[in-house]
């Protein structure tokens, strides 16, 4: 091969890798609805964002377009007319929704393997929650049922109930290396705390962890199950992680590499909180703290702040900027660490205020509420 025909080649290649996009571009059609505005909706482990809008032309037709879709399939709700399609979409993915009268019901997706796989699921899904409601408002309007005919109720209701449940399972079950299942494991019947019997069905959760997170590891989606798994063996294990002191311990690394025991600050009041570098949303609680923590440090006050990043470099940039005085620490595990599990913390950023003698006093103070408490406790 000689140089000139080297280099023609290589531009090619080159040129072919260019016209890889990572914008994710959705259309389609909605007809049988006088509903003109059409809605994308961007969901997240922490947040649901509205992203953007349009209008149907006048065919029905309407196209929403994403300048940079992310490596692994993130969650997008299509809204139209009061209803909701999920998409899982990647960077790239080229998708059309299609729909004729009930949205739900009879919309088509096709260009997204992973949103393919859950309309699967969730038609059938929303279309046995739809008829579990119908049951409920017969059963409620039939002031002269019989007893007869109420109890032919209450028994299509509990057939379809465990229907629904039975076919959300094998979903899961036969589908367990899917983003797809993660999404149904998080779908609730009327009347559900927990998929199934809760902490006893962990095994499903944490089989669905396990496979999605060797496809997908970098999924918040994946790192958020994995928190959930974990805090389902807290709780099972809760017992054997309660220190003297009443309040479950985090051992957890500083910027340096030391490991900090919480239970190291027995006798101070301690102000754990939980907060992400990676949300952004930090600088104004911080600056915040660091005044209240500047007026009581001296006297006995104690700030152990736990990030809930995976980025070491972000997290420690962000600490230096801000030139946070106090112990911060982490275990690059995000939604996953076991210490959100240990504390049940739901939401970031959240806190606990600990007295001197190791009991749990509040939650979610911050501010003029934080600073009024300690001035109970520290004197």
């Amino acid at each position: 091969m000689n140089r000139r025909t080297f280099f023609v080649l290589c531009a090619a290649a080159a040129g072919l890798c260019g016209c890889q996009s990572s914008k994710v571009r959705i259309s389609g059609r909605f007809v049988g609805s006088e509903t003109r505005n059409v809605y994308l909706e961007e969901v997240t482990p922490l947040r649901q964002t509205l992203v953007d809008s349009t209008q149907l032309s006048d065919d029905g037709s309407y196209r929403f377009q994403l300048r940079e879709g992310s490596e692994t399939p993130a969650l997008y709700n299509v809204i139209y007319d009061g209803e909701y399609i999920p998409l899982l979409l990647a960077g790239g993915d080229r998708v059309e929704v299609n729909a004729a009268g009930s949205l739900v019901r009879n919309y088509t997706v096709k260009g997204s393997e992973e949103s393919e796989l859950l309309r699967g699921f969730y038609q059938a899904f929303v279309a046995g929650a739809q008829r579990l409601d119908e049951i409920a408002q017969q059963f409620a309007a039939g002031e002269t049922l019989s007893e007869e005919q109420r109890q032919a109720l209450m028994k299509q209701y509990a057939d379809e109930y465990f229907r629904i449940r039975r076919e959300q399972l094998r979903f899961i079950v036969e589908n367990p290396a899917s983003l797809a299942a993660v999404y149904a494991l998080y779908q609730r019947l009327p009347g559900d705390t927990y998929l199934f019997n809760g902490d006893s069905d962990v095994v499903y959760y944490r089989k669905v962890a396990e496979e999605a997170g060797q496809k997908y590891p970098g999924s918040p989606y994946v790192q958020s199950l994995q928190a959930e798994v974990a805090r389902m063996d807290a709780r099972i294990n809760l017992t054997s992680k309660i220190t003297e002191m009443s309040y479950p311990d985090l051992e957890m690394t500083d910027m340096f590499g030391k490991k900090v025991r919480l239970s190291s600050l027995a006798g101070k009041v301690i102000l754990l909180d939980f907060w992400s570098a990676e949300l952004g949303t930090s600088n104004a609680l911080n600056a915040d703290l660091k005044e209240i923590y500047g007026r009581y440090a001296d006297k006995g006050f104690e700030v152990y702040q736990v990030a809930i990043d995976t980025s070491k470099p972000l997290w420690i940039t962000t600490v230096q900027e801000q030139q946070l005085p106090w112990i911060s620490v982490t275990d690059l595990r995000g939604r996953a660490s076991s210490s959100l599990a240990l504390y049940n913390v739901q939401r970031i950023p959240a806190n606990f205020l600990i007295d001197r003698d190791g009991s749990i006093v509040a939650k979610d103070l911050y501010g003029k509420s934080l600073e009024s408490k300690l001035a109970e406790l520290i004197r």
